[in-house]
């Protein structure tokens, strides 16, 4: 999953956001990134960095001076002993785990995918499951970031602690990231499991479900009566391994890759086999048990694009919402092709992340990138949102600052930072104007 170019034009993997940027840089080096934003300052124009552009909001687009990070991928320092390493923030996912790795070591816990940079996955507040455990932003022990006026910064919990809190979910808009030291874990294993179960099962089973499995989370096509549960539990890293076959590979394509790519494609030809069709995506999801290290389960393959969004509400609603979101479904005969995702986190103490200061369940709505998919979006909004949602920054969401500051106690402290740290509005773009209102001095 990355961003394509064409003719000068960016856009996201989604395809739903693009921009044509006056200038377009890839810094190998803090220097050259801080040379970067003191010109743009000089010539009046804002800066974004991008990473795989996988978000679908438009968190990350750059009208302006487009910095990509894809040459602060280096490796700064491993410290096997107290499990310390630092990355350069352009280092993406996929080459980091398998680099831990090799030194013995993990992230303590990851999202569904890999291909988003460090950078980008802690500044929108990327997740994984596990109620146990918190985003990838709650691994982060120091950043290095360039601030709106070309001045070169760190922070830590001992260092410029509030810009710490904040810019671990910072949205691009406190300063451009440009070294991350994670705290990660010794290597381990986790055995998967995945079961089928009656959505009804599922539905009254969530506490149990989730407080005795390290790692749960299910998918649930909206048309079907089954969930498809995916338990994990941590092993040791010398665990004996029994990685996924060449059969369940292959069902997986059905269900993921080109086959379930025809299968919408045909779906929205014709919507009325939308129902039927996930139906058989449903009853394709079989059971099975498999053992690997922890980043090749984590992450999955995802090759057939859609639109998604994300919001995350207490736990203890997460039963009723989806009921609600159910209801809502039949009544509307709405045609949805993908499943609906449902994951659970640790809170943590982050101004700006989903889980700030609570037990979180995240519910993912998702379709097909050729399908209509606004009703349905604007409508797991509306009941998520009745429930506290807090919408996940690099998915699609409608709301502006004045709906999201009652769902985070924090939200004035953030903008007030902000504000101070880059008055004119350097670091900002239409989306962060938006949901956090533009800055005091801006244009």
């Amino acid at each position: 999953m990355s961003s394509s170019e064409n003719n000068g034009v960016w856009r996201n993997w989604a395809g739903n956001e693009e921009a044509r940027p006056r200038r377009v840089l890839h810094p190998a080096r803090t220097e050259e990134v801080a040379a970067a934003v003191r010109d743009a300052v000089r010539d009046g124009l804002r800066v974004k960095p991008v990473g795989s552009g996988h978000s679908f909001s438009g968190v990350a687009v750059a009208p302006g001076v487009q910095l990509r990070l894809d040459r602060l991928d280096a490796v700064h320092a491993v410290d096997p002993e107290t499990g310390l390493v630092t990355v350069g923030a352009g280092m993406p996912l996929w080459k980091l785990n398998p680099l831990l790795a090799s030194h013995g070591l993990a992230l303590e816990n990851m999202g569904d995918i890999d291909r988003q940079t460090v950078s980008g996955a802690i500044s929108t507040g990327t997740h994984g499951s596990g109620v146990g455990f918190g985003g990838i932003a709650t691994q982060v022990r120091a950043l290095e970031l360039v601030l709106a006026d070309g001045t070169v910064t760190t922070c830590s919990p001992a260092e410029r602690p509030d810009l710490f809190a904040a810019a671990r979910v910072g949205l691009g808009a406190l300063g451009v990231l440009t070294r991350v030291t994670l705290q990660t874990v010794p290597l381990y294993a986790l055995h998967a499991r995945d079961t089928a179960l009656p959505v009804a099962e599922t539905l009254g089973r969530i506490d149990e479900l989730v407080e005795e499995n390290d790692h749960f989370e299910f998918f649930w096509f909206p048309h079907s009566e089954t969930t498809l549960t995916r338990r994990f539990r941590r092993l040791p890293g010398d665990a004996p391994l029994s990685p996924v076959g060449t059969f369940s590979r292959r069902l997986d394509e059905a269900v993921s890759g080109p086959g379930f790519e025809l299968l919408n494609r045909l779906g929205t030809r014709v919507p009325g086999l939308v129902p039927p069709i996930t139906r058989f995506a449903a009853r394709a999801m079989s059971s099975r048990t498999w053992t690997d290290h922890s980043y090749r389960i984590f992450a999955s393959v995802r090759d057939v694009r859609f639109h998604e969004g994300e919001f995350a509400i207490p736990r203890a609603h997460a039963a009723e919402a989806l009921r609600e979101i159910r209801a809502w479904i039949d009544a509307h005969d709405e045609r949805v092709s993908f499943p609906l995702e449902v994951r659970f986190t640790a809170a943590d103490d982050i101004w700006l992340s989903t889980a700030h200061g609570r037990e979180s369940c995240y519910i993912a709505f998702h379709q097909y990138h050729r399908m209509p998919y606004r009703r349905y979006f604007d409508a797991c909004a509306r009941i998520l949102g009745s429930y506290g949602g807090r919408p996940h920054w690099g998915k699609m969401h409608e709301l502006g600052a004045d709906e999201l500051r009652p769902r985070y106690e924090r939200f004035d402290d953030f903008v007030a930072l902000r504000d101070a740290l880059d008055p004119a509005g350097v670091l900002s773009n239409p989306y962060l104007d938006r949901v956090l209102g533009p800055a005091p001095a801006a244009g």
